[in-house]
C-alpha cells in the first residue's frame, strides 16, 4: 500500500500505483477529490504528452502545482492514463 500525505492528512492511498521515472502515479479514484484544485499550468513531455497540474490543499495550507496528470498520454505512456503523481519536494510525502 502506497500512501500520500500532506500536512499530516492522507490525501491518496493505493495498492496499485504506476511507478514511472521515480514517481508513483496514483489512480484518480484513490485521491481525495477535495484536496485538488486545478492549476492553469501545463507542461509538455516529449514521450508522455501534455501534463495538467493541480494545487494540493488541506485546510489553510496549499502546495502550488504539487500534482500532475496526463489526461491524454501518448501510446507509450498509456499506463498512466487516469493516474496522478505528486511532486517531490512539494510537501507531499509518499510512503509504502
Amino acid at each position: 500500500m502506497i500512501t500520500a500525505t500532506f500536512q499530516g492528512q492522507v490525501i491518496a492511498r493505493s495498492e496499485e500505483t504506476v511507478y514511472l521515472e521515480g514517481n508513483h502515479y496514483f489512480p484518480m479514484e484513490s485521491v481525495s477529490p477535495d484536496v485538488l484544485e486545478k492549476s492553469w499550468v501545463r507542461t509538455l513531455c516529449y514521450w508522455k504528452g501534455v501534463a495538467r497540474y493541480y494545487h494540493v490543499r488541506t485546510g489553510s495550507r496549499r502546495a502550488a502545482n504539487a500534482a500532475w496528470m496526463y489526461p491524454h498520454p501518448t501510446p507509450l505512456a498509456r499506463k498512466i492514463k487516469g493516474h496522478i503523481a505528486f511532486a517531490p519536494g512539494s510537501g507531499v510525502d509518499i510512503r509504502p
